[in-house]
């Protein structure tokens, strides 16, 4: 019996988990209102690119704009188009949104790096 009182609450603190993550994932906050080093998400329209070899792009909400960072190009090229919506799961850093993964606006998702983890491509 206890087993599987175990179990269940095992189950039940896996889908509290899981029910957390995704409603972390989903909520957006707005660019204006962003605070450094806090996980976050954030949508806007790409008006703007960054640096040539960098995968960076300007998006904005209505509430401002942000430059968003998805690391070199030299570690995986991430083509995103002017006008396109993204949703960004990320962080502020200094001037600049780290993002962790990138949502295009057909749904697909790309996933840059956990927050936990340092950048995969090495840069220190």
């Amino acid at each position: 019996m206890k087993r599987k009182n175990i179990f269940s609450l095992l189950a039940v603190t896996t889908i509290l988990s899981v029910a957390a993550s995704s409603a972390f994932a989903q909520a957006i906050t707005r660019i204006r209102d962003l605070r450094p080093r806090t996980p976050t998400t954030i949508s806007g329209k790409v008006i703007g690119f960054g640096e040539a070899d960098e995968n960076e792009w300007i998006i904005d909400d209505g509430s401002g704009g942000i430059r968003v960072d998805a690391g070199p190009r030299s570690w995986r090229n991430i083509n995103v188009s002017r006008g396109e919506t993204i949703r960004v799961v990320g962080e502020m850093d200094d001037d600049e949104f780290d993002a962790f993964s990138v949502t295009r606006s057909n749904g697909s998702v790309i996933n840059i790096r956990s927050p936990q983890n340092r950048e995969p491509w090495g840069d220190d």
